[in-house]
C-alpha cells in the first residue's frame, strides 16, 4: 500500500506587509541617530542634530500608515528623545 503525502500549496506565507514608502527613510534616520558619532553630536547638543531628532520625532507621530512600525521606531529614539528632547 502507498502512502499519501500531503498535498503542498503555493500560497504565499501570511506575515506583516511591507513597510509604506515613508517608513523606509525613517527607519534609516532612526538608525543613524542611535549611532555613536550622532549620539556623540546630541549629548554635545549640536543645534543640526537635535533639529534631525526633533523632525525625526515629529514626523513618526504624524505619520498614520504603518502605525506598528511608527511606534518601534518611536521606541528606538525615546531615550534620545527624553534626554535632550527638551524642545
Amino acid at each position: 500500500m502507498q502512502q499519501r503525502l500531503p498535498r503542498l500549496t503555493t500560497s504565499r506565507p501570511t506575515g506583516p506587509a511591507p513597510p509604506v514608502p515613508a517608513t523606509r527613510p525613517l527607519l534609516t534616520e532612526c538608525l543613524d541617530l542611535v549611532t555613536t558619532p550622532v549620539v556623540d553630536d546630541l549629548v554635545d547638543g549640536e543645534p543640526a542634530t537635535l533639529a534631525r531628532l526633533r523632525a525625526a520625532d515629529k514626523a513618526l507621530r504624524e505619520q498614520r500608515e504603518d502605525r506598528h512600525r511608527a511606534d518601534a521606531l518611536l521606541e528606538l529614539i525615546a531615550t534620545c528623545v527624553e534626554d535632550h528632547g527638551n524642545w
